[in-house]
């Protein structure tokens, strides 16, 4: 399997401990938003950025900062997070896969693999129901059960507390941030995407940040591609920050951060990866290709796994090119569950690699 390493030993460096990175983090990670009903989440971020020399526009299922060189760099990061909406009677869905999300979802996705694995870590959980759009907190409980429901191919939960609730509330899973030996834990994805673009921009990032909705149900790409073509707007050099899974804590170990040549869609734009491998390798971070992980692992497997669809390619393909560029991914475990854990030390070396990127002095 393709992994680079630094000279250095990776198990004896330690993060730069970030105080104002962790207080955003801890602060975003409590706010709901729900896949399809981010609206409360976006106002929550708009008044984040507004602290900051950007302009900031709301678009549907988009949010826009932009600096002073808007076109000289573009991020993008996704702002919801798995959770559940009432669909019944005392009926609870998984969001992402009720029936009017599933159309821009075919399989191939790594969410939809995950389904089964992640059917029965649900026990227990106490979550939060919140109006869909200002997010005003409706009540509290617990999931009773959870499994999947082949009739309609989607999770189903019974929960405790909340049988008052109307169809089409958003239920959140109510977390917090636990930090513990160089390692945090919450729901991170796609939150601490979200945190690190924030940290960016604070820290002089003057180009265009967008902060799309409707990942986990494969529609973010959409809201991005009108933007750009709302603004004649074509580049080769869009990043896309987002979370890769791995098994264990230990996989986690060997990079510290995850590049891609492609995904299940389209192949990525070479000159900006090969400049991301570069600034790696200078910086002496170790880094992975997901896709030829994902591809050696097949050789061993019975049921091929998928190399995973992301924003990015479906935004190449839809654009036929107009629109590319490459991802850049923070290496997590427990994918999708509110203990996703992630080292300190690949945060911060990913901040570091987009601040030489983009020429931002830290």
């Amino acid at each position: 399997m393709e992994i680079r390493l630094s000279a250095k030993d990776v198990h004896m460096t330690q993060p730069v401990f970030m105080d104002d990175f962790l207080h955003l983090l801890r602060a975003l990670v409590r706010e709901p938003s729900v896949v399809g009903m981010e609206d409360a989440f976006f106002r929550v971020l708009r008044r984040e950025l507004e602290e900051f020399d950007v302009s900031v526009s709301r678009y549907h299922g988009l949010l826009v900062a932009q600096g002073d060189a808007p076109e000289s760099g573009f991020l993008s990061v996704h702002v919801d997070r798995h959770g559940l909406m009432c669909t019944g009677p005392n009926e609870f869905q998984y969001a992402a896969f009720i029936a009017g999300n599933r159309g821009e979802l075919n399989g191939d996705s790594i969410s939809e693999q995950f389904m089964e694995t992640i059917a029965g870590r649900f026990h227990g959980q106490r979550v939060q129901a919140h109006t869909p759009y200002a997010g005003s907190y409706l009540g509290q409980g617990t999931i009773t059960e959870s499994y999947i429901c082949p009739r309609r191919k989607n999770l189903i939960f019974e929960l405790s507390d909340l049988d008052f609730l109307q169809p089409g509330t958003p239920v959140s899973f109510l977390d917090r941030l636990k930090e513990d030996n160089g390692l945090i834990s919450a729901q991170l994805d796609n939150v601490v995407s979200v945190a690190m673009v924030i940290e960016l921009i604070r820290k002089g990032f003057r180009g265009t940040a967008m902060f799309t909705a409707g990942e986990e149900a494969g529609r973010s790409w959409r809201f991005a591609a009108e933007w750009f073509q709302r603004h004649n707007i074509q580049t080769n050099r869009l990043i896309v920050i987002d979370t890769s899974p791995f098994p264990t804590v230990e996989d986690l170990r060997l990079q510290d951060v995850v590049l891609r040549h492609r995904d299940s869609n389209a192949a990525f734009d070479k000159g900006i990866t090969a400049e991301l491998q570069h600034h790696c390798e200078r910086l002496g971070t170790p880094y992975r290709y997901k896709d030829r992980y994902i591809e050696e692992l097949n050789l061993t497997r019975e049921k091929p796994m998928s190399i995973g669809r992301t924003e990015l390619g479906r935004l190449i393909e839809a654009t036929e090119g107009r629109i590319t560029g490459t991802t850049l991914q923070l290496p997590t475990c427990s994918y999708h569950t509110q203990t996703e854990t992630a080292r300190l030390s690949s945060i911060q070396a990913m901040l570091t690699l987009l601040c030489e990127l983009n020429k931002i002095k830290t």
